[in-house]
């Protein structure tokens, strides 16, 4: 907006200064061509009263003396003839045989007077014939041809228009610093409030926008104000029910566990089967509030890299992915499916291990429960241009083309995987971990058969020295066991068995 309004004023500002210098230009070259014309015609008036002096008399003496010292004076010849065209005086290399001249004085002696069309320029350069006859309308008893230099005045003209044109630049600088302080004035205010605009946006604690510039924008500023402490107040009251009545049901939820198992060795054969159903249900809950948590600081996680300058972050995106599928081979073992990370070279990506292991962990997760017995999961990550890629695929039943328009809806679950155990939050998390580092996460089919997952996030760089930047902080320990560990979510990590799947 700052750039738009400054574009405006300063169009508006050259086209004032244009206004004003360029006939100002013109004007101040007329003005001194005149000059130039009346002082000429002023000399030939005085060598053609000499003329007609030395007419009346026969002696030219006294005109000869005075064309001789103009020509010595001023450098510029003069040319005096009779009525019979024969040369009384001449200077300056001037001749009257000149076919030039000769023409100015046939017209002079028709008693025509002659001056030089044209305004000059600072870059005019030559010299300038003027011509005036000698006597009067009924008796012209010769002409006087004056040949005058124009390159004094062109010089004037270039030093005026050099002083018009240094005001018209000192009026355009005038222009833009008021320019840039009315921008300035008009635009801080929206910039605070763009600020803020994007902290209440991603949740986080908007600060007050300053109240400034044009009245405006003061009561805009103000009125913000106030409805962002309302948000405010009310995210900030969501995020305590959030965590107070997650605290408060895993108590209770602990203590009816305890109790169940403490039933479990009274309770007769008839009633295992309820049994198993009312742990499992437990469990879905304590798996369901720990998935809701780890959206939640997910989306705060996110919403804080959108609005806050946080240091670049960099890590190995080859190395994450080979040192969790070597964490998921028990579970694939176990599930009779065959996991593999492909070799390929380092691959930089623009974000921390933490980040990346959690997202890849919910990814082989999905795989692994929903590919099948006997399917074979693939990990492999690649450059793609300026974006590095972590992808994930396998050879099960996929998803069908509608289905692939829904993956990564919350609790959104393919009908063919309601009996598996998950919340369908395990793609949102992963999305909203991706999406606050500027990548995003494509699902397509992988042929012949099989989904394939993408998490395609912006390349960190130069090899060594990106991973050398890394901080400390963010190359901490990004697993336990068999547990993806989120470094900005502060959630219990979830085992790798019980993460829900958005298919």
């Amino acid at each position: 907006m700052r750039t738009r309004v400054l574009t405006v004023v300063l169009a508006f500002a050259v086209l004032a200064v244009a206004g004003f210098a360029v006939p100002l230009l013109g004007v101040t070259a007329t003005q001194r061509t005149e000059q130039l014309v009346a002082a000429r015609t002023g000399d030939l008036d005085r060598f053609a009263a000499l003329a007609e002096q030395a007419a009346q008399s026969g002696d030219a003496g006294a005109l000869t003396d005075e064309v001789t010292r103009y020509a010595e004076l001023y450098g510029e010849a003069v040319v005096v003839v009779d009525a019979r065209r024969a040369p009384v005086a001449q200077t300056g290399g001037l001749r009257a045989a000149d076919p030039v001249v000769a023409r100015l004085v046939d017209a002079a002696l028709r008693n025509q007077r002659l001056s030089p069309g044209g305004t000059l320029r600072p870059w005019s350069r030559g010299d300038r014939l003027f011509a005036r006859p000698v006597g009067t309308g009924t008796r012209v008893s010769g002409a006087v041809v004056l040949r005058a230099s124009v390159r004094s005045a062109a010089d004037d003209i270039a030093l005026r228009w050099a002083l018009v044109l240094a005001g018209a630049g000192l009026f355009a600088v005038a222009c833009v610093l008021l320019a840039r302080a009315a921008t300035r004035w008009v635009v801080r205010p929206l910039h605070h409030l763009d600020r803020a605009v994007g902290a209440l946006a991603a949740g986080l604690p908007a600060e007050h926008a300053r109240a400034g510039g044009p009245p405006e924008l003061r009561q805009l500023a103000t009125g913000f104000n106030r409805m962002a402490d309302t948000v405010t107040v009310a995210l900030e009251q969501q995020r305590r029910l959030v965590a107070d009545t997650s605290h408060q049901l895993r108590n209770p939820l602990a203590a009816l566990r305890l109790r169940i198992d403490s039933l479990q060795l009274r309770l007769p054969d008839s009633a295992t089967r309820t049994y198993t159903g009312v742990t499992a249900e437990l469990e879905r809950m304590e798996h369901l509030l720990d998935d809701l948590l780890a959206l939640a600081n997910a989306e705060h996680r996110a919403g804080e890299l959108a609005v806050t300058d946080t240091p670049a972050a960099c890590c190995d995106a080859s190395a994450v992915a080979a040192a969790q599928v070597q964490l998921w081979h028990p579970v694939a073992e176990e599930s009779r499916v065959r996991l593999h990370c492909l070799p390929g070279p380092t691959v930089l990506m623009g974000c921390t291990e933490g980040e990346l292991a959690q997202v890849a962990d919910i990814l082989l997760d999905n795989a692994i429960k929903y590919a099948g017995n006997g399917a074979r999961v693939e990990t492999r990550c690649f450059s793609e241009g300026p974006d590095a890629v972590l992808e994930v695929r396998d050879d099960g039943p996929g998803l069908a083309a509608g289905e692939l328009d829904q993956a990564g809806t919350r609790f959104w679950r393919s009908e063919r995987h309601r009996d598996v155990r998950g919340s369908g939050l395990g793609l949102a998390i992963a999305e909203r971990l991706v999406g606050g580092r500027g990548g995003r996460i494509e699902f397509g089919p992988a042929g012949p058969r099989g989904l394939r997952v993408r998490v395609v996030l912006p390349g960190a760089g130069d090899g060594g020295a990106a991973v050398k930047g890394v901080r400390a902080e963010d190359r901490a320990p990004t697993r336990t066991g068999l547990r993806a560990e989120a470094e900005h979510a502060d959630t219990k990590p979830q085992p790798p068995t019980e993460k829900g799947r958005t298919p």
